[in-house]
């Protein structure tokens, strides 16, 4: 199964809740489907030929087809299917009040067996207010036309059974629109705390940086001062002073500069690798145009990605993996492909909590304009990532 930084293979707890409710929602029409389909044989001769087939492939068929959408890459066919289902549903129980011929029964309609599958239809398809109203015309149309067939033969109060079916398929549709309500809620949570994450990461490197270049220069400058005071002029004072005017110049230029030529940037990517794996392979692809110099934070940025991949390999790879790194420079390109031969996993299953592969890996690259990340791996079948910048 493969994942790449823009979310394709890999779906939001919104999307894997709405898919896994469409699913359970498409069992309950096919259970209801086998419950009733005698009682449907049955009760034909009480409606106009056309309504009871049309009717029963229409709703049952769209109910199925929920199912069939739930498979699909993109999460919005599951609410077109979800929002067909639920439509045709009450415009099977409007049409009904037509295709009635006025035989009374004391069994009443097949369709007023299920308005709660159908609600939860709606709530998979339409906002909270929305599928509330839907619920109480659905159970309000079934509900008053099973009181026409049975009222000649029952005594039965309409305004009790109705609000009885309404809280009933009420409670149902709640629970459905709040755990939606909790998925977005978990959605929102988890993107912000990518973002924080991520920003967070760049922002300690940063500060990082700093530190070493303060520490460089107040060390260089420290001790050249006190061997001035001490020593006076002297030769090796003289050179002491050169080395750290020089130290000075370079940091200096390490602070403005903010690009790498093809060899440091090779050396950085190289670095990143072998620091959390020594034994790693590592191959290098110089273009033509080697020349080049590259963005020194996308440089950076790709160098922890490439540590946050060999990481995650050498802790779940095995330990029989074998790692290998491939690094591509060329004119206006960075690729570095990270591969083993390892255990594998499968991406799709991943718990949303554990964020090393979706903030320091997807995240990091996703947050480098012009960068991108792609990861492929399987159970048994190892792990390949790879990560590409050019300048945007």
């Amino acid at each position: 199964m493969t994942t790449d930084r823009d979310g394709t293979g890999e779906h939001s707890s919104s999307d894997r809740l709405l898919r896994t409710f469409a699913r359970f929602i498409a069992a309950g029409y096919l259970i209801y489907l086998v419950m009733l389909f005698p009682e449907i044989v049955r009760t034909a001769s009480f409606t106009a030929s056309w309504w009871t087939p049309t009717s029963t492939v229409a709703v049952f068929g769209t109910g199925l087809a929920m199912a069939a959408a739930s498979v699909a890459p993109d999460a919005k066919w599951v609410r077109i299917a979800a929002a067909t289902a639920s439509v045709t549903y009450l415009a099977a129980a409007l049409t009904w009040w037509f295709a009635w011929n006025g035989t009374p029964d004391m069994n009443g309609m097949p369709l007023a067996t299920f308005p709660g599958v159908a609600g939860l239809a709606a709530g998979c398809a339409f906002p909270g207010r929305l599928a509330f109203a839907y619920l109480a015309a659905a159970v309000s149309s079934v509900q008053i036309g099973q009181y026409a067939l049975r009222s000649t033969l029952v005594d039965a109060p309409l305004f009790a059974e109705l609000v009885f079916a309404l809280v009933l398929c009420s409670v149902f549709l709640a629970a459905t629109i709040g755990a939606f309500r909790t998925a977005r809620i978990l959605d929102a949570t988890i993107d912000a705390t990518h973002r924080q994450v991520s920003a967070t990461a760049a922002v300690s490197a940063r500060a990082v940086e700093r530190e070493r270049f303060d520490a460089l220069i107040h060390d260089g400058v420290l001790s050249t001062l006190l061997a001035v005071a001490r020593q006076g002029r002297t030769d090796g004072v003289v050179q002491q002073a050169k080395r750290t005017l020089a130290q000075l110049d370079s940091l200096r230029a390490h602070a403005v500069v903010t690009e790498f030529d093809a060899s440091e940037t090779v050396a950085h990517l190289r670095s990143a690798a072998t620091t959390v794996d020594e034994h790693i392979t590592v191959t290098v692809t110089v273009g033509a145009a080697d020349s080049g110099r590259f963005s020194a934070d996308a440089v950076r940025t790709l160098g922890a990605a490439v540590s946050e991949a060999v990481r995650n390999s050498v802790r779940h790879g095995g330990d029989d993996a074998t790692r290998a790194v491939a690094i591509r420079v060329d004119d206006g390109l960075l690729d570095v492909v990270i591969r083993d031969d390892g255990s594998g996993f499968d991406p799709a299953h991943v718990p949303p909590h554990r964020l090393g592969i979706a903030v320091s890996i997807h995240g990091r690259m996703k947050s480098l304009a012009g960068g991108s990340s792609r990861l492929e791996s399987a159970p048994g079948a190892g792990t390949t990532v790879q990560l590409s910048w050019t300048p945007q």
